[in-house]
């Protein structure tokens, strides 16, 4: 089984990925993987967002030569348009690494943490979209708590992240939503009864 945790920012994806691998999934973080894919693409990044890093004040490149991927942020975040073009310059290499991780672990129970899944050709090999959600305020202080990122910066990529649900529902995927409020407890319990409807064990 495959299974896709998503949701928008701060959420609890990894928290009920966490509960997965529990139950005995093997888990990626498309997330980490999307680092990794941002350093093997570096010089392409930098050769399309360099001048107007500059323009802005923006050091792309950390000491040890990789990209500041917070800096990067703080520049896309705010326009979609720059957001599309770093995709494309990155997504194929995200495919690539979940298509290996996939192979590596085929006929085993799956689950990949990932926030945009939707946007790459492996959402269509998903048997079922867990959506983690919460209230935004609540995600707004957990953000801030847990990155320690400017204000407006949060509201940028929550705003990059608007309509996140009704994009996996035009996927047609098998989703359903659960709503990280209460205590880990109770939400291992709720994931329980999803896999138990999904036709899971």
């Amino acid at each position: 089984m495959i299974v896709c945790v998503t949701g928008p920012m701060a959420a609890g994806k990894n928290l009920v990925s966490s509960i997965l691998e529990k139950k005995g999934f093997v888990s990626s973080d498309a997330d980490l993987l999307g680092h990794e894919a941002v350093d093997e693409c570096s010089g392409k990044i930098v050769e399309t967002f360099g001048n107007l890093a500059k323009e802005r004040g923006v050091e792309l490149l950390g000491d040890d030569g990789k990209i500041r991927r917070r800096n990067l942020g703080a520049i896309l975040f705010s326009d979609p348009n720059l957001i599309k073009k770093q995709e494309e310059i990155v997504y194929p290499a995200i495919q690539k690494k979940i298509d290996d991780f996939l192979s590596i672990n085929k006929g085993r129970d799956v689950v990949l943490n990932a926030t945009l899944l939707y946007k790459l050709p492996v959402i269509k090999s998903v048997d079922l979209v867990i959506f983690v959600d919460s209230p935004m305020p609540l995600r707004f202080l957990r953000a801030r708590k847990r990155d320690g990122m400017k204000s407006s910066q949060i509201l940028d990529r929550f705003r990059a992240q608007k309509n996140l649900f009704a994009k996996y529902e035009a996927t047609d995927a098998d989703i359903l939503r659960v709503w990280n409020i209460g205590s880990e407890r109770g939400l291992e319990k709720r994931i329980g009864q999803i896999l138990q409807k999904a036709g899971w064990g």
